[in-house]
C-alpha cells in the first residue's frame, strides 16, 4: 500500500495525474462511443473491456470493431495507451532516480562534514563513521 501512494505522490508532483486520469476520461468516452456505434459491443462493461484490450495493445479478439467510427475510436485508444505505457512508468522512474541522487549527495555531504571535523568526534560517532565506511567499502 505504502507504494501505491508514493506512486500516487509522484504522478501528483510531476502533473502527470492529470494525464493519466484524462486517460481514464477518453477511455470512458471511447466505451460510450463503441456502445453506440458497434453491434459486437453491447454493454459499457464490454465498451471498457474492449478499451483496455486495445490501449494495452493485447488484442484477444473476443470482440472487435466493424464499424468506420469503432476502428478509428480503436487507433485512438491503441496510440493514446501506447503513449501512457511509455510516459507514466518514465516518470515515475525518472522522478525516482533523482530523488536517489539528491539523497545521495546528502549523505555524502554529512560523511564529508563529519571527516571535517574528525579530532571533534566522540568514540561512539567515530566508530559509527567507521562502520559507514566499511560498509561503503563493500559496496565498491
Amino acid at each position: 500500500m505504502k507504494g501505491w501512494k508514493r506512486c500516487y505522490k509522484i504522478l501528483k508532483r510531476t502533473g502527470t495525474l492529470h494525464i493519466f486520469m484524462g486517460f481514464l476520461v477518453f477511455l470512458c468516452g471511447a466505451s460510450i462511443v463503441l456502445v453506440i456505434v458497434e453491434p459486437n459491443i453491447n454493454t459499457f462493461g464490454d465498451g471498457l473491456w474492449y478499451c483496455f484490450v486495445a490501449a494495452t495493445t493485447i488484442g484477444f479478439g473476443d470482440i472487435y470493431a466493424v464499424t468506420r467510427i469503432g476502428r478509428i475510436t480503436t487507433v485512438l485508444v491503441g496510440v493514446y495507451g501506447i503513449l501512457m505505457t511509455a510516459m507514466v512508468p518514465g516518470v515515475v522512474v525518472s522522478y525516482y532516480m533523482e530523488y536517489l541522487k539528491i539523497r545521495e549527495k546528502e549523505t555524502v555531504s554529512v560523511f564529508l562534514e563529519q571527516l571535517e571535523r574528525l579530532p571533534e568526534l566522540s568514540k561512539e560517532e567515530l566508530e559509527e563513521l567507521s562502520e559507514k565506511i566499511k560498509k561503503l567499502d563493500k559496496k565498491l
